[in-house]
């Protein structure tokens, strides 16, 4: 039987090759993967997950966790990640949308867990960092001759949640299609071969860690330096071994902030990728001097994987996220009447091509709503295309913070905060900041007479919130700014907070 994506990294598997190369010096090799990944999938066949049922994972990052990954793929179950810092109520309101038949969580975390997974019919395993847990003792009593189910390339590889401004997230369904086809294009596009080896510092419940960096690594039959969070020092002394590094930006401006990097830390390395956040030019440009190598970046969204991308040969532009990949068709449109606009000119950036998923789950109504008659997908970003072809990306048309690469609602902030006690209003803005791209910002109007600090706001949110959704700095005022309709104008907040952390 064919299995659409697994049956393409099966291929380019490079049989004793190595593949994850641990901190410890410990190396998987390529079959090693091959034959954990079979033995977790016969684990998930044996407890009934079936194709097309969801397997949702909360787990640290290691080398179990992503073969756990190609386990899913093999068995046909629908690969759910989800954010390590989710706390328990937000980790409910997943598991009841998704309704995973499987949910994978930490040992510490099970008896937590299974109190909101058993209600809606979910089974919980575990799966620890230092690669024990009952998962792995399950896959320990199977053989590794798992016949693969079943896939097309229509089928359904993995539900990413996302992010809007309103309301609570949504499920990006990605296909086998969607998730080949990307990384295949970029493999070509970034000149990936098996030879590269990637630095992977970043986590694997987003695209960027997941969909682009591992899924590039296997289909180029490359390996890949494993760390369990990115750690300025740790990176630096693997370049010298390397040879690619993805990163959000705050990794470049770090890394900056090292006297020791410089030309000759950087002699063995081939390429740096950027992405999931605007990238400074002043960052691109001092990068440039201090390295000799242009950061490539690139523009992609959880609904698409990615779209376009600087050159690998050729000029790489500071505040551009380049041209459209191979197959992938980008427009601009007036928001307001779906007209294509002229080069130059700012609009609603439209995306169509194989890598565009195949809708929200369960959401019909705002799948709909969210692609044009032709086929396009209405992105939210606004932005241009130059004379030259490259797309700068200006503003969002909605009120979405990006925050170190995660998208936050500021909905959802605004929310926990006006529950707290002598809070009347607030409003939650991103503002430019040097390490996060944009900082989560909370401008807080209080009830008379009350006295109200920041780090009382802080503490309050503490166990409400993701930590990367909690803001960065608690700003009070005595009203906000309304337009005629009552409506708070966020946009007025932007500017008048824009250089709030920025330091001379």
């Amino acid at each position: 039987m064919s299995n659409h994506l697994f049956d393409a990294i099966r291929a380019a598997a490079r049989d004793n090759a190595p593949f994850i190369r641990m901190n410890g010096g410990h190396i998987w090799a390529y079959d090693d993967a091959l034959d954990l990944s079979s033995r977790i999938a016969s684990a998930i066949d044996t407890l009934g997950i079936r194709p097309g049922d969801r397997v949702a994972v909360q787990v640290e990052k290691s080398a179990e966790a992503l073969i756990l990954y190609l386990a899913c793929l093999r068995s046909g179950a629908v690969y759910l990640p989800l954010n390590t810092a989710y706390t328990l109520a937000e980790l409910d309101y997943f598991i009841g949308d998704a309704e995973p038949r499987l949910v994978i969580v930490p040992s510490a975390a099970r008896e937590s867990v299974e109190r909101i997974a058993k209600p809606h019919g979910a089974i919980v395993e575990t799966l620890n960092a230092d690669g024990t847990g009952s998962l792995l003792d399950l896959a320990g009593d199977e053989q590794a001759d798992f016949v693969d189910a079943s896939r097309t390339a229509d089928d359904l590889a993995a539900i990413l949640y996302t992010s809007g401004t309103t309301g609570r997230s949504k499920g990006a369904m990605l296909t086998h299609g969607n998730l080949l086809s990307n990384a295949v294009t970029l493999c070509d596009c970034w000149h990936v071969t098996a030879d590269d080896r990637l630095i992977h510092a970043l986590p694997f419940f987003h695209t960027h860690g997941l969909f682009v960096a591992t899924n590039v690594t296997l289909l180029a039959g490359a390996s890949m330096f494993l760390l369990p969070k990115f750690d300025p020092d740790g990176v630096m002394s693997l370049m010298p071994q390397a040879t690619l590094l993805m990163g959000v930006p705050t990794f470049y401006v770090r890394l900056l902030q090292s006297p020791r990097f410089d030309r000759q830390a950087v002699a063995n390395m081939r390429l740096f990728i950027s992405g999931s956040a605007p990238l400074l030019a002043e960052t691109h440009i001092e990068f440039k001097n201090r390295t000799g190598h242009a950061i490539l970046e690139r523009y992609g969204m959880t609904e698409t994987n990615m779209n376009t991308s600087n050159p690998y040969d050729g000029e790489r532009i500071a505040g551009t996220v380049g041209l459209p990949l191979p197959g992938v068709t980008v427009r601009i449109t007036d928001p307001a009447t779906g007209a294509e606009l002229a080069p130059e000119e700012t609009g609603m950036i439209e995306i169509k091509g194989p890598n565009v998923f195949k809708g929200y789950w369960r959401m019909p109504e705002k799948t709909a709503a969210e692609f044009t008659a032709d086929g396009f997908f209405i992105s939210g970003d606004l932005g241009k295309i130059d004379e030259d072809g490259y797309l700068h990306i200006v503003g969002r048309s909605k009120d979405l913070v990006i925050s170190g690469g995660y998208n936050i609602y500021p909905k959802e902030v605004e929310g926990e905060i006006d529950q707290l006690e002598g809070v009347s209003e607030s409003a939650v803005i991103g503002v430019p900041h040097p390490d996060f791209g944009e900082g989560v910002t909370a401008i807080v109007v209080c009830k008379p007479d009350t006295a109200l600090d920041e780090k009382a706001i802080l503490g309050a949110l503490q166990d409400r919130l993701a930590r990367y959704k909690q803001p960065k700095r608690i700003i009070f005022a005595e009203d906000l700014p309304r337009n005629t309709m009552g409506k708070v104008q966020k946009n007025v907040l932007r500017q008048q907070y824009a250089d709030l952390y920025i330091t001379t």
